[in-house]
């Protein structure tokens, strides 16, 4: 996903293994990228680029005039079963197979709004109704549009749009008395119907909901920092020649505080399982949701009505502003490299991407840094009028005497502002004496395989103003000088990401829509490069919680941090999900660093059993059972002992059978879910401690099994030993912490327990608000909680006896 294919990696390793151990030693050993990536480009072979061509064109990205028929009949199907989620995300696909102007994309998008309307996305499905008008939306269907969007305005409240729309109707009627009669009955009919539900609207005062705040937009820092963009003034920026660049409290912090409001230099979409072409019988066309599909491929929102590039089908977007931002600032030259981007990975398209967002900086600048790496003499860079001179760290010459100014901390201009723009994202350490050889030979050689296609694809929209005077072959003729420069960028920006990339979250609900609890899980949306969120070192316990909407990062201080305190964030491996020595190698492998937070210096020094929520207890007396190979009990007037392995093979055993159970549950067999749940209970409770994970697992599916039949009571009770186990694991105010106390104050809403409710929203909301601003889903649907139980009537108190 991060990295190419599987395919195209084993290719190019063995390509690596058969180059002579000369060259091997020479990437190996190299301290320049622009050496490493001459070397590595120069083998690329007419036949490497067959090769990828080929892998790339299994991936469906061009618009296939077939494909519209397919997905509106699928669409068709699902709508008829009511599933209009199913049946909009089906038209939608279709939209983007489909040309403009034709009938298919006017259908599509038609047929689509139907499909909204039922969702009650009226606004939605309103534009969806011009946009099937623009393609063409065939005469003889007018009449129901036309109702629907009547129907639209009825139902938004805009009566006097209603009024005007239900006029055209009819004078359509009028004027079409070909229309069949059956049909015209019909419609006829509905609309006596409409024009009786905008006269009964009429009649009432109208009472509208004002359109949610845009929560995340007000929310603001409280003081900007005049160092470093998109940070409060509550932290400073500061070097170390161990630790580098890092972050530091300028005062006490309070949990909650906003430190950090960044938007993504460049982001990616994550896309998720791609669907190839099949050869064969099977259906080339696949009807999975992905991330594609319900998210903008630029701005990232979610949307269920995607709007479609002209070029190819993959690219959707929210909006047609957005389309035409993504083609004017990337999208132009992506389009045709569809295929090969998805092939290359998400690392080569960010570093592709960021390359394409640097033209609209300081060109000049960009490629004075670019070119410092080759001592280039003779690129001829044209001024700008009124240009603004800016010096940047070690790449920026001085205006008055030409000299490199190198600024104190990387990243930063002369004045010593830290910015989100590409100066800082270039800044960004790539770590090239850290990878493996065998790593930046796939990453090098894949970036000059992008490039021979960028250049095939007139590569002169990429370099805006950039003239060569006397383009000599001082690099290899296999790419042009210019193509050179920007792959050296891109092959820094491809290993700076294995470090530095953000992956790009969001929550999504999980489980069948019928479900009464609400469960949710952390997806990944998309990568990002985020300058200032880069600038926070790891901590395996952090201090600060980091979230996301849409491109955006918050960092939220989730403990309170005293004056001076480094600011601290969790790169991954947290203590409270992995031992430390699974921390420690995962740290090495993917980090380059040994980490010596206290976290890691405790459990490195601790002699005592496992954590509870991992420990096994003794079936005669519940003690812990301690020891590696064999295992004792821990009490002293106990002699119990087993072997480790023999309690492992138990608990994978267990876990198969909760694994039943969950199927069952999910299937909507609850009877058989809950037996199947209470025998794994009585097995769990011989072996392992009251908070284990997997106890707690079995509480909470119990908890979700007695929802679904309405037995509040029981659910409550599960979900309340669940809830102390998340406690012990992970802690009083941690992030898994607020998403099970949201669960319990559902149980309790809809048990219609009013003191327990309330008394759990606002433990779930205080908790809630310290990782994630109130923007949150699942924080929104607390206060909406909240709101309905306070309006609630008092319960009338009889006559004391």
């Amino acid at each position: 996903m991060d990295l190419p294919v599987d395919e195209w990696k084993s290719y190019v390793l063995k390509k690596w293994s058969l180059l002579p151990l000369s060259i091997q030693v020479t990437v190996s050993t190299a301290k320049s990228l622009s050496a490493i990536f001459l070397q590595c480009s120069s083998h690329l072979q007419p036949e490497d680029e067959i090769f990828l061509k080929r892998l790339s064109s299994s991936y469906l990205v061009e618009k296939d005039p077939d494909a519209p028929l397919f997905y509106r009949e699928e669409g068709n199907r699902k709508f008829q079963r009511k599933d209009y989620k199913g049946a909009t995300v089906l038209y939608s696909k279709g939209i983007s197979h489909s040309r403009p102007n034709t009938e298919d994309i006017s259908l599509c998008y038609a047929n689509r709004s139907a499909a909204l309307f039922h969702l009650g996305q009226y606004e939605v499905c309103l534009k969806d109704i011009i946009r099937a008008q623009i393609h063409g939306y065939p005469e003889r269907l007018q009449p129901k549009m036309m109702l629907r969007k009547a129907e639209c305005l009825v139902a938004l409240g805009r009566l006097q749009e209603a009024n005007q729309s239900i006029g055209e109707l009819e004078s359509y009627f009028t004027a079409t008395p070909t229309l069949a009669a059956s049909h015209f009955q019909i419609l006829q009919r509905n609309l006596c119907h409409l024009k009786i539900k905008v006269q009964e609207k009429e009649t009432l005062t109208e009472t509208f909901p004002v359109a949610l705040t845009d929560v995340f937009k007000d929310m603001n820092l409280q003081e900007e920092n005049e160092q470093i963009s998109s940070a409060s003034s509550s932290v400073t920026l500061c070097t170390d020649p161990l630790k580098g660049r890092y972050l530091v409290a300028t005062k006490d912090i309070l949990p909650g505080e906003l430190l950090v409001k960044e938007d993504a230099f460049v982001s990616v979409l994550n896309p998720g399982e791609m669907p190839q072409v099949h050869h064969g019988l099977e259906s080339k066309w696949d009807t999975r949701v992905t991330n594609g599909d319900l998210h903008c491929h630029r701005c990232l929102k979610h949307t269920l009505a995607t709007v479609p590039c002209d070029g190819c089908s993959y690219a959707k977007y929210c909006s047609q502003e957005c389309m035409q931002q993504a083609w004017e600032l990337y999208h132009s030259i992506e389009c045709a490299l569809g295929g090969i981007l998805l092939t290359l990975g998400i690392f080569c398209h960010t570093a592709l991407r960021s390359t394409l967002l640097a033209r609209f900086e300081d060109t000049g600048r960009v490629i004075r840094k670019l070119c410092h790496e080759f001592s280039y003499q003779d690129i001829y860079l044209p001024e700008k009028k009124n240009e603004k001179k800016t010096l940047y760290y070690d790449l920026e010459e001085n205006e008055e005497n030409g000299k490199i100014v190198e600024t104190p901390i990387s990243g930063c201009n002369i004045n010593g502002k830290y910015e989100n723009n590409y100066n800082a994202i270039f800044s960004l350490l790539p770590h090239t004496e850290n990878h493996s050889p065998e790593h930046k030979f796939l990453c090098a050689f894949s970036v000059a395989a992008l490039c021979r296609h960028l250049e095939a694809a007139s590569f002169q929209a990429l370099m805006p103003g950039l003239k060569s005077s006397k383009l000599k072959a001082v690099m290899t003729p296999m790419l042009s000088p210019e193509l050179n420069i920007w792959g050296v960028a891109m092959l820094r920006h491809m290993l700076q990401l294995q470090c530095n990339a953000q992956a790009i979250t969001t929550i999504r609900q999980t489980g069948s829509r019928e479900s009464v609890i609400t469960d949710s899980r952390q997806v990944r949306l998309a990568t990002g490069l985020f300058p200032v969120v880069s600038l926070l070192n790891h901590s395996c316990s952090p201090n600060t919680s980091v979230a996301f909407i849409n491109t955006a990062a918050t960092v939220q201080a989730s403990q309170q941090i005293v004056k001076g305190q480094e600011i601290l964030h969790c790169y991954g491996p947290h203590e409270s999900r992995m031992d430390v020595a699974e921390r420690q190698q995962k740290l090495r492998s993917q980090y380059f660093f040994e980490c010596n937070c206290p976290a890691c210096q405790n459990e490195k020094h601790r002699t005592t059993a496992r954590p509870r929520w991992e420990a096994f207890c003794c079936n005669s007396c519940r003690a812990t059972m301690q020891g590696d190979d064999v295992l004792s009990c821990g009490s002293r007037s106990c002699t119990e002992s087993v072997s480790r392995d023999h309690l492992v093979s138990r608990l994978q055993g267990l876990q198969r059978q909760v694994g039943v159970a969950q199927k069952l549950l999910r299937s909507g067999k609850l009877e058989q879910a809950i037996q199947q749940l209470l025998e794994c209970q009585r097995d769990a409770e011989s072996f392992l401690s009251a908070e284990h994970i997997v106890v707690g697992r079995i509480e909470d599916d119990l908890a979700q099994a007695y929802a679904a039949l309405g037995d509040w009571g029981m659910s409550a009770t599960h979900l309340q030993k669940s809830l102390r186990m998340v406690e012990v694991r992970h802690g009083p105010s941690s992030i898994e912490m607020g998403h099970e106390l949201f669960k319990l104050a559902q149980v309790f809403f809809n048990g219609f327990a009013i003191p327990e409710a309330l008394n759990t929203i606002q433990k779930a909301e205080k908790v809630l608000s310290v990782h994630y601003g109130p923007w949150n889903d699942e924080i929104q649907e607390l206060q909406k909680m909240k709101s309905c139980l306070l309006d609630l009537p008092p319960i009338p108190v009889g006559p004391s006896v």
